[in-house]
Order: structure tokens, then sequence, then C-alpha cells
């Protein structure tokens, strides 16, 4: 299994509760949210930033790198998983990138349908914010492992976002992520936990104190309120009681 799957899973999916008079489990050194280092691909330095920050994942943002560098690349993480974003990404190319041993893949909607066939590496969809509801509903049916949220330019998290964030989560029952265009502060990070939001991705190049800073401020979420509420509670359709009019006449009678 894909390392990050693998992590995103120990995060999103809670301990079944024990039963009888049992110990008390420790707690879950599992952090609060995901913290994924945006890369260019290209830049030596930001792979060494990433490491520093004790990142959970890479992700290499920039389509056109060279698979030579993506090598290079996933040797230098090392035990850190390393994802990389395709867009509109042919059926070849899939292979190629995933064959070269990348842990993860984020696609778009226009790449191969043959992606979600690969079985060595994660697969994870990218969507955008205004998404239509109906193919929203119908992510829910593909075999991938999350959905990552495309937020814009905007260098602030917004209220619209936070709805947006709040929206998916309701209707996607995949743990979701957000790419961010640039570094935010502690209290955007915890707004967008208590959404539901499983994970984030910075901006590329970003100097080691500022993830450091954004590590440190994902840390502190433990002592929160926790998130809402568990994405399969989200997910379960309501259950209503209705008296037939055969009935409601034999009361009536």
């Amino acid at each position: 299994m894909s390392k990050f799957v693998d992590k995103l899973h120990k995060l999103t999916k809670s301990p079944a509760p024990a039963i009888g008079f049992q110990v008390a489990a420790s707690k879950s050194k599992n952090p609060p949210m995901l913290f994924v280092a945006g890369l260019s691909g290209i830049d030596t330095a930001e792979v060494t930033n990433a490491v520093r920050s004790n990142a959970d994942a890479g992700l290499i943002l920039n389509s056109s790198f060279k698979p030579g560098n993506l090598k290079k690349t996933i040797t230098a993480m090392g035990d850190i998983p390393l994802g990389v974003l395709i867009r509109g990404i042919t059926e070849k190319r899939v292979s190629k990138v995933i064959n070269s041993g990348c842990d993860f893949v984020v696609f778009d909607m226009q790449a191969s349908s043959a992606v979600l066939r690969e079985e060595k590496a994660g697969k994870f969809l990218l969507i955008e914010p205004y998404l239509d509801q109906g193919l929203v509903n119908a992510i829910n049916d593909l075999d991938i492992d999350g959905v990552f949220i495309n937020k814009g330019e905007d260098p602030f998290i917004t209220v619209k976002h936070l709805v947006v964030c709040h929206r998916f989560n309701k209707l996607v029952n995949k743990p979701l992520m957000v790419i961010l265009p640039s570094p935010i502060t502690g209290v955007e990070i915890a707004n967008l936990w208590k959404a539901s939001i499983a994970g984030i991705v910075t901006p590329p190049t970003q100097p080691a104190d500022t993830l450091a800073e954004l590590k440190e401020a994902i840390n502190t979420l433990s002592g929160q309120t926790k998130r809402r509420q568990d994405k399969a509670n989200a997910v379960l359709p309501q259950y209503r009681e209705y008296i037939s009019a055969e009935e409601e006449e034999e009361e009536e009678i």
C-alpha cells in the first residue's frame, strides 16, 4: 500500500471502542492533520527543507517535471512518501510516472481513465471548488483514495473556502485535502481542520522556517476541539418514519 494512503487511513479511521473492562489505550500518535510539502521538482534545497520539517509527504506540483529528476527526488526524500500532480496525462505517461517509484499521484478529470486501474501507487483526484454537485456525488463511485481541492489564488482562507470544504465533506465520503497557493496562519489551519480537511499542501520553494511554523501550527490542533464528525456519519441517510394513508384513515375511524 502507498505510505501516504496508509498515513491517511490511520488519521481518518477511528479505532473500534474497547469492549468490557479494559485499560484505556494510549492516545494515538497520529497527527491531527497531514502536512504535505509542495515541491517544484527542480530545487534540491526545497527537498532538504521538507525533510527537516518532518513533512508527512511531498508533492511535486510542477506538471513539466523531468522523470530523471523525479527519481532523484524520491531518493532524497528518504522514508517520506513522494507524490506527483499530473494534469491531462496520457495512459503512457501515467504508467511511466507510476513506474518511476512515486508513492501516490494526484490527477485532474482530464487525465486518462487508465490511471484508475493502477495499483502500485495511491490515487487522488484534483477538483475545483466550483465543481457541479452532481459530479461531486459521482466521485464516491471512483476507485480512488481521496480528493485534493485546488483552493485557488486567494492569499488567505475566506469564509467561502470554508463553506466549500463543508459542502464537499457532506457530499464526498473520501478524505479531503487542500492545495494552498500561499502559506496560511495557525487560525486558518484550525478552521480547515474543523471543516474536516485531512491535510494541506504548501506552495513550493518555502523556506525551512515557514514549513516548521506550519508544522507546529498543525501539532497544536491536538489540544483544540475535535473535528465535528466522521466521514462515515456524514454520508448516512437520515431515517424517517412515514405513516401510510390507509393507516391514517384507520386511526381516524
